[in-house]
């Protein structure tokens, strides 16, 4: 399939991630109508990128045959498809990149259905880095014509697009995949604490776990980048990834599966983005984990 296939796409919540990923859909040349909550920012887009800046969101989605929503909730999806629903081409096609509630996700996917609207759910997993060059790890729920149908729209912004099973499977695997991500990041945390307070280097602890089976993604991308250089800037943020680990949980309790690791680590996360505030990014989470600790961690140490 060409880009001729979708004669306009309307790409709905141009934020740190979304923006980057309508970015490589207007290179990949195919037309793209943005709208954000901020107006500012669609013709900011249009601007510095291209594609056109839609100042609502009848304009973006006016007979469009693909939507494509990047947004914090379920409930803003809900709230954004719904006025538009009317208004799209006829046969179109919901792309929900959301990291969002598979069962509001099924709910909304029957009732577009009726209206002839087919519908799938892709969230993301690489950050913005790789959002930029198109390199996103992208997890599938929804039917097989359905995902044929937006697979060239996803291969612009992924290179693994993998098909985990029907609609809202792929939001499911997003939040267990950020347990796992969050889980690793905490226990990391936890054991450099430990050491420095021991009086080994942190920075050596983290060359040590990644040349051992202690590596993770946080050893690997995250420890060195974002915590002992206190930067806190890898633009993922804590309250979204306290959100995911208590969807992790429905998911959890809605198939009956005792988890109880998964839900004290989905407590702590939940506590620091408490404690700490709004806006803070998800690296932080480390800040807290020093606090109960009393200490703070530093390439040569503790402090």
């Amino acid at each position: 399939m060409s880009s001729d296939t979708f004669k306009k796409i309307a790409f709905l919540g141009i934020g740190n991630m979304g923006w980057p990923m309508a970015a490589r859909l207007v290179a990949a040349g195919f037309r793209v109508s943005v709208y954000d909550v901020t107006p500012e920012r669609a013709t900011r887009f249009a601007a510095d990128v291209g594609g056109e800046a839609a100042q609502t969101l009848e304009q973006a989605a006016d007979s469009a045959d693909a939507v494509i929503t990047m947004l914090p909730t379920s409930k803003h999806v809900v709230d954004v498809v719904t006025p538009v629903r009317a208004v799209l081409a006829s046969h179109a096609l919901l792309i929900d990149m959301t990291s969002g509630i598979p069962s509001m996700t099924q709910a909304l996917a029957a009732s577009l259905e009726s209206d002839g609207i087919m519908m799938i759910d892709a969230p993301v997993s690489g950050g913005v880095s790789r959002a930029k060059t198109g390199e996103l790890a992208i997890m599938t729920g929804g039917s097989a014509d359905a995902l044929q149908r937006a697979m060239p729209l996803l291969r612009a912004m992924g290179t693994t697009i993998t098909e985990v099973g029907a609609i809202g499977a792929g939001q499911a695997m997003k939040a267990l995949n950020n347990l796992v991500s969050a889980g690793g990041f905490l226990i990391g945390v936890e054991a450099l604490i430990i050491g420095s307070q021991f009086g080994l280097d942190a920075g050596k602890m983290v060359d040590v776990l990644n040349a051992s089976t202690g590596m993770n993604n946080s050893t690997q991308k995250k420890f060195r980048q974002f915590v002992l250089s206190r930067a806190f800037n890898s633009n993922f943020g804590l309250d979204l990834m306290a959100k995911d680990l208590g969807i992790a949980l429905e998911v959890a309790h809605d198939g009956g599966v005792a988890a109880p690791f998964s839900a004290l680590c989905r407590e702590l996360w939940a506590g620091a983005a408490k404690n700490l505030g709004q806006g803070r990014d998800h690296t932080e989470m480390a800040r807290f984990s020093e606090t109960i600790a009393g200490l703070t961690l530093s390439e040569q140490g503790s402090s």
